[in-house]
């Protein structure tokens, strides 16, 4: 644990000091999934703690909740008389090719599109896996990616170190900040108990990284504007993820769409992304474009595979990067199992979310000092590096959830009344609490408040 905080204190530009984890057990994981979210919960609070350390001349204690912070890397929300969505296409998962194993990843329709492109329309999950057999796992994801589509063969971590990408990714910073000349001169509107009231979040993420980072923003009082294309959806993970949020939706290739969306990006502080390296660029929203717009802007990005080498533009998940990066192999020896094994939850998005809302927080300070705009970019292959470098997990086990762990608060959301955990992280005089119940996408206006 000391090793994963202090790694990414000093990627934060942090204090090294030591934080309290408070509760016992883990996560039994061939990884040490459980430090890994409360190091980046903890890091995020800190930031916190230092930017009212810097305006009020107070530091705020913080600590983490070890239980709770593992059951908030899976989910938070507890629905009352209704389920939410499942998480996974029906053909989404691991198949077995002729040489190995690959996952196809088909939760977005056009994705489910691309692969049944390749391999053919399939009705179930036996299917297929019969189409599938009959290919090599690198010539496959190679197919599937060249139509657009998102797949990853599993492959060992020594594999990994040898390849392109990971050659590439492995030698990248695990936080790439940067500042620019352009000048912000906004003064502080927040704060002990709303650090970021006034600060207004234009929100581009969607599964499930920056949605966590945009949601931990929204919970310290920033004004989040999530901003959707026009038929986008994500049935199993919005009921979480859009807590404390705005949602809305723009066509960026539609004129009048273009229009407001600049007048959204003129008045925002910070911008959160998560499109492929050259996504923006080719709707004419590079970077410096975006600074022109917004200068002062803080500007933070994620992508699955890292910001140079080969793959620096590719399609990918959290499952996708478990299977590239050795994780699910690791995975699979330490269960003794047969088939690829990847972390119990999707760590390296949740983790990855805390840092860029860790890293948006670090940037806010740094321009209330200095009046200058920065960015910081992230990825989750990067988060992968960081957790396989510090170390084998456990058997150790979770006492289970019980109707304690659950606020009393009713969150009254458009799919039926809901509860959610106590949140995993305090700090002193700063509740992290959420004014919006989670909506639909798509169901706000484009607009700030």
């Amino acid at each position: 644990m000391t090793d994963l905080l202090t790694s990414i204190q000093a990627a934060l530009g942090l204090p090294q000091t030591p934080i309290p984890f408070t509760a016992t057990g883990a996560l039994p994981s061939t990884f040490a999934v459980t430090d890994l979210a409360c190091a980046s919960m903890a890091a995020a609070g800190q930031a916190v703690s230092e930017l009212l350390h810097q305006q009020t001349g107070r530091l705020p204690g913080i600590e983490v909740d070890r239980r709770l912070a593992s059951f908030w890397f899976s989910s938070s929300i507890r629905p009352v008389g209704w389920n939410v969505p499942p998480l996974w296409d029906p053909i989404a998962g691991d198949y077995a090719a002729k040489d190995g194993w690959i996952r196809l990843h088909t939760n977005a329709p056009h994705h489910r599109a691309a692969a049944e492109s390749v391999l053919g329309a399939s009705v179930d999950r036996a299917a297929m896996a019969s189409k599938v057999a009959r290919w090599s796992k690198s010539d496959l994801e190679q197919a599937v990616v060249d139509a657009g589509g998102c797949a990853a063969e599993m492959r060992t971590w020594e594999q990994w170190q040898a390849h392109p990408q990971g050659r590439a990714v492995n030698a990248e910073p695990l936080i790439q900040f940067g500042h620019h000349g352009s000048h912000n001169a906004k003064p502080w509107q927040g704060s002990v108990a709303q650090p970021l009231a006034g600060i207004k979040v234009l929100d581009l993420t969607r599964v499930l990284a920056g949605p966590v980072a945009s949601r931990f923003l929204a919970g310290l009082g920033a004004d989040v504007l999530r901003i959707d294309p026009p038929t986008w959806n994500e049935p199993g993970v919005v009921p979480e993820m859009t807590l404390g949020k705005r949602c809305a939706r723009l066509d960026l290739n539609e004129k009048a769409d273009r229009v407001l969306f600049d007048s959204l990006l003129k008045e925002a502080d910070i911008l959160l992304h998560g499109y492929r390296a050259d996504a923006l660029e080719r709707l004419g929203y590079g970077a410096s474009e975006r600074l022109k717009l917004a200068p002062g802007l803080l500007d933070v990005s994620l992508n699955a595979y890292g910001w140079s080498g080969p793959w620096q533009n590719r399609r990918g998940f959290d499952s996708l990067v478990q299977m590239s990066s050795g994780i699910a192999d690791a995975g699979m020896h330490w269960k003794h199992a047969n088939a690829p094994t990847p972390l119990p939850v999707q760590a390296l998005d949740h983790a990855t979310g805390y840092l860029m809302a860790a890293s948006a927080i670090k940037l806010l300070a740094d321009r209330l000092s200095s009046g200058q705009g920065g960015s910081a970019r992230l990825s989750l292959a990067r988060t992968a590096k960081l957790l396989i470098d510090n170390g084998r997990g456990s058997d150790e086990a979770l006492r289970a959830e019980d109707e304690h762990d659950q606020g009393m608060l009713v969150e009254q959301t458009p799919w039926g009344p809901a509860h959610r955990l106590h949140v995993p992280l305090k700090i002193s005089g700063t509740p992290v609490q959420w004014s919006l119940a989670a909506s639909e996408l798509g169901s706000h206006r484009a607009q700030w408040w």
